[in-house]
């Protein structure tokens, strides 16, 4: 009985590795000239030769055809490329984080104000902001103050903001979500292209990077305080 190829295990997500010059082990492959213009089917053999003769690599390109087409390239080359392209790739990707600012119902007017400063300066940089107002004790009975801040709020950040979740009791804790309006959030990803270029120019020329715009801490990692301990009236 022949021992055939190793069926594949459907369980086995691992991607499939670019093969290289001697691992390449099927008799002829489809070749790709280091110019980029097909040569043809040839000995395995015989395209690692020209390939060792340019100074160069053979690679797979394209496994599932029959026979496999090879290139004869830089290998090194096409790896730094193509990790420049994911790094760029992931630059542009448009990452949304939604930033948490903690009240309470008897937060008083400057330290509001604070809140809703903090909440534009995230809002301006295309973040979401989630606002709790926590509640303890006998506060939960008398809900109308938060849901006076939050209305408050709403008012203040209106030209930034629209509403995602409208201001609603969670438990022991009053929720209101806002996310940048559209025009807001294309303003800050060109804003975060345009410094990513300066940074990348003042990289390529040696020059001091540009230091980026600082954000204001937010309440997410801040402890809860305990829901048991009632507030005097």
């Amino acid at each position: 009985m022949g021992f055939g190829r190793r069926p594949m295990d459907p369980r086995d997500k691992r991607p499939m590795q670019t093969r290289v010059n001697h691992r390449i082990r099927v008799p002829e492959v489809r070749l790709i000239g280091a110019d980029g213009q097909p040569v043809g089917v040839v000995a395995t053999h015989e395209a690692l030769r020209m390939a060792q003769d340019a100074g160069l690599d053979l690679v797979e390109v394209n496994a599932k055809s029959d026979p496999p087409v090879c290139k004869i390239l830089d290998f090194g080359k096409m790896k730094y490329e193509d990790k420049k392209k994911a790094a760029e790739a992931r630059r542009k990707q448009t990452v949304i984080e939604i930033k948490e600012l903690k009240l309470r119902p008897k937060t008083d007017d400057h330290d509001l104000q604070v809140k809703i400063n903090h909440a534009r300066r995230f809002l301006e940089f295309g973040n979401k902001v989630k606002f709790t107002v926590r509640f303890r004790g006998r506060e939960i009975t008398h809900p109308e103050r938060a849901s006076m801040q939050l209305e408050q709020i709403l008012r203040a950040v209106e030209d930034l903001s629209q509403v995602e979740l409208n201001p609603r009791l969670d438990g022991r804790t009053m929720i209101l979500q806002v996310a940048p309006k559209p025009q807001v959030l294309h303003r800050a990803q060109q804003a975060k292209a345009a410094a990513e270029k300066a940074r990348a120019t003042a990289t390529a020329e040696g020059k001091v990077l540009p230091p980026e715009p600082e954000m204001p801490e937010d309440d997410s990692a801040q402890q809860d305080e305990d829901d048991d301990e009632d507030d005097e009236s």
